[in-house]
């Protein structure tokens, strides 16, 4: 009893300690974005001094600060840039403010849309994205294939609750990191490559997901079954099984699916689970033969296609983020 005691006493300090070096690093990454803006506003309403005031700016900031660094003649630049891109929008300088300097100018530079731009920086603080990541989900298109893709699936009509939750999880194509992948690959290599890289499957496949297990057994009148992937789902609070198909989706895809979601729903699931959802992943698809199929399928399935990194461009791999850089971020969201 004592030493409970005294493990939930000192596990409240440390959590009390990391909640206020969170804020104290969040209040002071605001402050420094802030500063960087009010910087940009007199850079701007003294640009009549000519080409060489900023150049003269920066000279002058580092022999009065010659050790604080952010004060080049390219990052004072970028404040007067970010100064104009936001001076008219309260709501985005409010925004901005939440996000590391990084964050800010990788979004400028290579999300020109608004709306689309306003769309990532939700997605950094939802998720806690590093720039690395940022980067990543930028060039491989992240809100085309999550938020303007037509997904196919039957969510509307099998699923009571979080149907419009359950459709914005899915993407249009996933991209998978497993380029080691053998020409003519199978099946259950593409499942080891993917348990190999479980990390980055992780952060491909969104917040939310919690592994479960691979090939997991489910056993029906004394005969096993075998689902490749299966998660549990914390906002959805349900469980999501994934099949893997190294080929062009067929119609039978979907009633196997059915019958696995069944079992989970019959003899898995909690009682306070939602129903369970099923994702079939293949290499090509018919989009009128899987509509047509998932009409007629009581079960909530969602069918997608999926791309490894040897079928995109070389500059796409290289803004890969680190295995460090994703570890960090399943560490966070753990």
């Amino acid at each position: 009893m004592l030493d409970r005691s005294f493990q939930e006493i000192t596990s409240n300090i440390k959590n009390a300690i990391t909640r206020t070096q969170l804020e104290i690093m969040t209040d002071a990454n605001k402050k420094l974005v802030i500063l960087y803006y009010n910087i940009g506003k007199m850079l701007e309403e003294n640009s009549s001094w000519g080409n060489k005031f900023i150049d003269n700016v920066a000279m002058e900031l580092k022999m009065s600060f010659p050790n604080l660094k952010g004060f080049s003649v390219r990052n004072l630049k970028y404040m007067k840039s970010f100064y104009n891109e936001y001076k008219d929008n309260e709501e985005f300088v409010q925004l901005v403010a939440q996000l590391p300097w990084k964050h800010n100018i990788t979004l400028m530079q290579k999300v020109k849309d608004k709306e689309i731009r306003k769309w990532y920086m939700n997605k950094c603080l939802e998720d806690g994205w590093s720039d690395s990541v940022l980067v990543y989900q930028i060039d491989t298109n992240l809100y085309d294939r999550q938020e303007k893709a037509i997904k196919h699936n039957n969510f509307k009509l099998t699923l009571k609750q979080n149907s419009d939750l359950a459709t914005n999880m899915m993407k249009e194509p996933y991209v998978f990191d497993l380029i080691e992948l053998t020409e003519d690959y199978k099946e259950k290599e593409l499942e080891n490559k993917m348990l190999d890289r479980l990390k980055n499957i992780l952060l491909e496949l969104g917040s939310g997901f919690s592994f479960v297990g691979n090939q997991y057994k489910i056993t029906v009148d004394n005969k096993d079954f075998y689902i490749d992937l299966l998660f549990y789902h914390i906002k959805l609070k349900c469980y999501i099984a994934v099949e893997l198909k190294a080929a062009e989706f067929k119609p039978e895809f979907a009633s196997k699916m059915g019958f696995y979601l069944t079992v989970l729903d019959e003899e898995v699931k909690d009682a306070n689970d939602d129903p369970s959802i099923g994702i079939i992943l293949c290499q090509n698809k018919s989009n009128k033969i899987v509509d047509y199929t998932l009409k007629y399928i009581n079960k909530p399935v969602g069918v997608s296609e999926y791309k490894i990194f040897d079928q995109l461009n070389k500059e796409i791999q290289s803004k890969l983020p680190t295995k460090e850089e994703i570890n960090i971020l399943i560490d966070i969201e753990d």
